[in-house]
């Protein structure tokens, strides 16, 4: 067993140790994070199904697996019924739960015949346009009234963080376990004049272990920093003060870094030097500096406590600030962290139609032509935002109002034109897209 190593414990009390053989074992720890956490809660899913039925593991059956299937699908009785994107990854843990166990422990595997049901896109994407974000942000985030104003009832806490996690997710396009994975030697250095700064998303952190280059604008740098020099710092030293650092378990004191590599101790002896791209972020959680206040950690995004914030903890942020929009009388106003990597996707489709028809004042045409001979189209240039391996994930998920607009709606709009704007008229009717719930009443 390792620190953090995830556990199950049996209807009995006590562990079962072929599951947790398997939870513990190379399969499951090649596994990115995100992944190896989803597949033991599918595998728990699946355990608990079986106790229900007053069915031992070892012993299930294809029955069993249809009946599961049914429940987890289509029972009306159930109310938390998936679709079946989400049931083909139980199945996939399943999978690879009982190849394991039959090879170690000569279990039948009841999901050997099972093919899981082809993963259908979710019909129900939702959008938000440029001035849908800011409202939801400021009213749900950043302490805000209906009016604009401050609300001096707000009593919410890590405002800055937040708020400064939000922009980057819209502003960057990453997904919230990359984002929140960055650590303080991969953030750029802000250059006088430029608006966009070129950063690398490591392997380790990206879906699918495929890292990509993304772009970081400068509003979203100026509000990391602002955050690292304020409220991060304040964190660091309160930890430093209260020892909560010393008491860290497994942690790796690093000797150098940059924004290519790090080295860092080993866990034996000496030290190691790595690429950060090869650095998973369970691991980058576990490294931390010597300053002349004290330990402080490398990642960029931390706890209230000091200590560094783990992904799943921002789903909390978004559930809060959902909350709040609800108690503002906003009902359906509510976004999610994917809500704004497709929203995301959505503005530079826009963007990216405006330059391929040379409508952007800031462009030569030699400049608009050569974006048309580097991306070839704007779904390759959205593609690539996105960091998606294939166009047609592009197009299939992350784009489909466009495909009932009338496209010339997409050419009025122009550098120094208000995109905010042009995106709210140009999707005011479309029912996946939400805008400001606030324009029409001012």
């Amino acid at each position: 067993m390792r620190h953090g190593q995830r556990f199950m414990i049996g209807p009995g009390g006590y562990p079962d140790l072929r599951v947790n053989a398997f939870l513990a074992s190379p399969k499951m720890r090649v596994l990115a994070e995100t992944t190896n956490r989803d597949y033991a809660y599918s595998l728990g899913l699946w355990l608990n199904f079986l106790l229900g039925r007053g069915v031992r593991w070892w012993e299930a059956t294809e029955d069993d697996v249809a009946e599961f299937q049914f429940w987890r699908m289509t029972d009306p009785e159930n109310e938390e019924a998936v679709g079946g994107s989400a049931f083909s990854k139980d199945v996939a843990a399943c999978k690879k739960f009982y190849r394991w166990v039959r090879k170690k422990y000569r279990v039948a595997d009841p999901f050997e015949e099972f093919g899981a049901p082809e993963a259908k896109r979710r019909s129900d994407v939702r959008w938000l346009d440029p001035a849908a974000v800011a409202r939801w942000r400021d009213l749900a985030l950043g302490g805000r009234t209906l009016r604009g104003r401050r609300d001096r009832s707000w009593r919410g806490r890590n405002e800055q963080r937040n708020v400064a996690f939000v922009n980057g997710l819209y502003g960057t396009g990453l997904r919230v376990a990359s984002w929140g994975s960055v650590v303080l030697p991969e953030l750029p250095t802000s250059v006088a004049g430029r608006a966009y700064f070129t950063c690398t998303l490591a392997d380790e952190c990206a879906k699918g272990g495929y890292g990509y280059p993304y772009w970081m604008p400068r509003a979203v740098l100026a509000g990391v920093c602002a955050y690292v020099e304020g409220p991060r710092a304040r964190a660091v030293r309160q930890a430093q003060r209260a020892g909560r650092y010393a008491a860290e378990h497994g942690t790796r004191v690093v000797a150098s870094a940059n924004r290519e590599k790090v080295r860092f101790a080993s866990a034996s002896s000496g030290s190691v030097e790595r690429p950060w791209r090869m650095l998973s972020p369970a691991l980058r959680r576990r490294l931390y500096w010597e300053t002349e206040q004290g330990m402080e950690p490398l990642s960029l995004w931390l706890n209230e406590d000091g200590l560094p914030r783990a992904s799943h903890a921002w789903q909390h942020v978004f559930r809060e600030g959902n909350e709040r929009i609800g108690q503002l009388g906003l009902e359906g106003f509510t976004c999610t962290a994917h809500m704004l990597r497709h929203s995301f996707a959505l503005k530079w489709f826009s963007v990216g139609k405006l330059v391929s028809a040379g409508r952007l004042a800031s462009l030569s045409e030699d400049e608009a032509r050569d974006f048309r001979d580097q991306f070839g189209d704007v779904w390759h240039l959205v593609q690539t935002l996105l960091g998606h391996r294939r166009v047609e994930t592009t197009k299939d998920v992350y784009l489909e109002p466009f495909r009932s607009l009338d496209v010339e709606l997409l050419l009025a709009h122009a550098e120094g034109f208000p995109i905010a704007q042009f995106m709210a008229d140009s999707f005011a009717t479309h029912a996946s897209v939400r805008t400001d719930p606030l324009a029409a009443v001012r």
